[in-house]
């Protein structure tokens, strides 16, 4: 089988050892070597600003004598011939067994062959094409797949861009409502700080009143008491005195005692009795406005998994020894520790507050009402849930693939916040005041959505749960 090799004897003698390129302008050094005019100049003046010493020649190490550059003009001409005949370092080949010009392309093989090959055993019943003729035909299948390759590429980078400028556009999104949500809760939480001052502020002054002034009736009664105390006594040792002493002045001690009489006194002034009862009415509206506000959650003993505990008030869960003898109704969770709100919401804004403990493991959100009951779930959009929760150690939110959530803390009561409209459902840290994460808007479609808890080898209990209310302007 034929082979080739590249022509190199040729390219080495005209190449330039520095920049490895054919020689330009060519000069020769006192050893023989030949280099690029610029090269060799550029060379030896790097080594004089290096303060090398005696520059010495690149490919032998012989010293260069300042000003011994001398032109070589053949070899200069040799090189423009050697261009003109485009002999490109290792582009030219010649057949290794007949050192012919390679002619042909085998198109069984794949191989170029000189003529002579050609009529070899190895190649007789091949066919064979002239080597410009194959390049010509190669060329256009590859420039058949270039053209196929650019379109695709075309393609993926207008889905690139398209997906770019629609993730820029719902992570905007996605800032603008974490925004709003934090921004609202803010607004709530301030509003009630302060009616919460307020109230307590006109309290406890009304509490100062009453001490101050039950601490003057004090102080008027034991004055009172005292002069009563003195009048006893002096009375007791007039009446066991001798009539004849008994009845000296006896008109002034008589009239002493009418003096004494006293009347009951005022427990409080009609003012701030009246403030009182102003402040109790403001307290009743307060009262009332919260009530429409907040909603309490209790928890579903028929979903609840027979190994999950419910408090008496249904407002705690946490993980059994032994499995309960409970009644397996369609409603119930027979595999997944799971357990559900009794309350679901087709409508609104919700958020309530869950207590969470350090041990083991738990998961706190909400469901779809179609949740899988029966067999394994997937506690993830997917399978109907929207949580966040620790498992392993770690915590994380329930997504498709689990969101690891490197807080650097550990939250102890986290808030769910349900925008039924929105599709939106966040989380909250209640002590620390921040969000923990929000899942991208979903659609629930009219489905009612319920407060969902997962618990193994700890305990969970929810507080109370609040509700947007047109009734209330903070």
């Amino acid at each position: 089988m034929a082979s080739v090799i590249p022509v190199e004897e040729i390219q080495d003698e005209i190449q330039c050892p520095i920049c490895l390129k054919y020689l330009t302008d060519p000069v020769s050094v006192q050893c023989g070597h030949n280099f690029c005019r610029v090269c060799i100049t550029q060379y030896c003046e790097t080594w004089a600003e290096a303060d090398y010493g005696p520059v010495c020649c690149p490919n032998c190490r012989a010293l260069i004598q300042r000003g011994t550059l001398r032109p070589n003009w053949q070899l200069a001409n040799i090189v423009n011939k050697i261009k003109q005949m485009e002999l490109k370092p290792g582009k030219e080949k010649l057949c290794e067994t007949q050192n012919k010009t390679l002619d042909l392309l085998c198109e069984e093989d794949g191989e170029t062959l000189c003529v002579a090959c050609e009529r070899s055993p190895e190649h007789g019943a091949h066919t064979m094409i002239l080597m410009e003729e194959a390049a010509q035909k190669y060329k256009e299948k590859i420039q058949a797949h270039l053209e196929t390759l650019r379109e695709e590429r075309e393609k993926l980078l207008g889905f690139k861009v398209t997906g770019e400028g629609k993730s820029r556009k719902y992570l905007i999104q996605t800032q603008t409502e974490r925004q709003k949500i934090v921004s609202e809760f803010q607004q709530l939480q301030q509003f009630l700080q302060k009616q919460e001052q307020v109230l307590l502020a006109t309290l406890e002054n009304l509490e100062k009143e009453i001490v101050i002034l039950h601490l003057h009736n004090v102080t008027k009664l034991s004055e009172k008491i005292s002069c009563f105390s003195n009048q006893i006594s002096e009375l007791e040792g007039k009446h066991q005195k001798p009539a004849s002493e008994f009845l000296q002045d006896f008109r002034s001690t008589l009239s002493r005692c009418k003096k004494g009489k006293s009347q009951q006194p005022v427990e409080i002034s009609p003012e701030l009795e009246k403030r009182l009862g102003d402040f109790s009415q403001k307290i009743i509206a307060v009262t009332e406005i919260l009530r429409k506000f907040k909603v309490n959650v209790t928890l579903d003993p028929d979903t609840a998994h027979p190994v999950l505990v419910l408090s008496e008030d249904q407002k705690s869960v946490r993980w059994g020894d032994t499995r309960q003898d409970l009644p397996d109704n369609p409603k119930r969770f027979d595999t997944e520790l799971c357990v559900l709100g009794c309350e679901g919401f087709t409508s609104g804004r919700h958020f309530w507050e869950v207590e969470v403990g350090n041990e083991g493991h738990w998961a706190v959100g909400v469901a779809r009402e179609c949740v899988r009951r029966k067999g394994g779930i997937r506690r993830n959009p997917e399978g109907g849930i929207w949580a966040v929760g620790q498992c392993g150690g770690q915590f994380k939110a329930l997504t498709s693939m689990e969101t690891p959530l490197p807080l650097s803390w550990v939250p102890k009561r986290i808030q769910v916040f349900l925008d039924y409209e929105q599709g939106q459902v966040t989380f909250f840290d209640v002590d620390k005041e921040a969000m923990i994460f929000t899942f991208p808007p979903a659609s629930f479609t009219g489905e009612r959505i319920y407060p969902w808890l997962w618990v193994w080898g700890s305990q969970l209990r929810i507080f109370q749960k609040y509700r947007e209310n047109s009734y209330w302007e903070p």
